[in-house]
C-alpha cells in the first residue's frame, strides 16, 4: 500500500489515468467530427456516463483539456519524426527525405490533430503559452539535427535578420545549433507546412494531382541550396 501511494500506481491513480485517457479519446473524436468548436466537456461527461461537475475534477475547463490534447499531439509527432530519423539511411539527404515523409504521413493520418498544432484553435486560447512552446521543441529538435547533419558547419545563413534566430535559439535551448541551421530549418518547415496544409484540406485533390512529388522536390531543392 505504501508503495502505491509513493509511486502513484494505486487503483485510484490507475482509474484516474484511465478516465482521463477516455476523456481525451472522446475529445479527439469531437475534434475529428467538428473541430475545436465542437469540444464540449458536458457532452463528453454525458457520453461517459458522468455528470459535468464530476468531469471537471479531472479537467478544470475546456482550455485545460485542449492544452493536453495539443501537448499529446506534439509528443506523438516528435515520436514519429524520431523513429523516421533513427531508422533512416546514414545518407543525410535520404534521412531528411524520410523525415519529410514521416511528417506528411502523420499529418495525413491525424489531420484534426495537425490542425490543432498549427492553427489558433479557439478565440481567446493562448496557443503560445510556455508549456505549449516547450512541447513543440522535441519535434523541432529532430529537424534541426537532420538539417545540421546535411548542411554541415560551413553552411551560410540565408539573407535576413540572423539575430532573430540567435534569440530564438537562446530562448528554446538550441544554443548548439547555428543561426544558419536554425534559419534554414525554419524555412524548410514553413515550405512543408504549406504543402501539408493544402493537402489535408483537399486542395490537391480538387486539382487532380498527387502532391508526393512536391515533398520530394522540397528535399532536392533544399539540398541544392546549401
Amino acid at each position: 500500500m505504501a508503495a502505491d501511494i509513493r509511486t502513484g500506481s494505486g487503483p485510484r491513480d490507475r482509474f484516474r489515468a484511465q478516465l482521463r485517457q477516455e476523456v481525451k479519446t472522446a475529445a479527439l473524436r469531437q475534434l475529428a467530427e467538428g473541430g475545436p468548436e465542437a469540444l464540449s466537456l458536458n457532452a463528453i461527461a454525458k457520453q461517459l456516463g458522468m455528470t459535468g461537475p464530476a468531469l471537471y475534477r479531472y479537467f478544470a475547463n475546456r482550455d485545460s483539456l485542449l492544452t493536453e490534447l495539443v501537448v499529446d499531439a506534439y509528443g506523438d509527432l516528435a515520436s514519429a519524426l524520431s523513429r523516421a530519423a533513427g531508422a533512416g539511411s546514414a545518407d543525410p539527404i535520404t534521412r531528411l527525405a524520410e523525415l519529410v515523409r514521416a511528417y506528411r504521413a502523420w499529418a495525413l493520418a491525424e489531420p484534426h490533430r495537425y490542425r490543432l498544432l498549427f492553427r489558433a484553435p479557439l478565440q481567446g486560447y493562448d496557443a503560445q503559452s510556455t508549456n505549449l512552446v516547450e512541447a513543440s521543441q522535441p519535434a523541432m529538435a529532430v529537424l534541426l539535427d537532420a538539417v545540421g547533419t546535411l548542411a554541415g558547419p560551413d553552411t551560410r545563413t540565408p539573407e535576413g535578420p540572423a539575430a532573430r534566430f540567435t534569440r530564438w535559439r537562446e530562448r528554446h535551448g538550441f544554443e548548439d545549433t547555428s543561426e544558419a541551421v536554425a534559419a534554414r530549418s525554419t524555412m524548410l518547415w514553413a515550405h512543408l507546412h504549406g504543402i501539408v496544409a493544402l493537402e489535408i484540406e483537399g486542395n490537391f485533390t480538387s486539382m487532380g494531382i498527387d502532391p508526393s512529388f512536391l515533398y520530394e522536390a522540397e528535399v532536392t531543392d533544399f539540398a541544392r541550396s546549401l
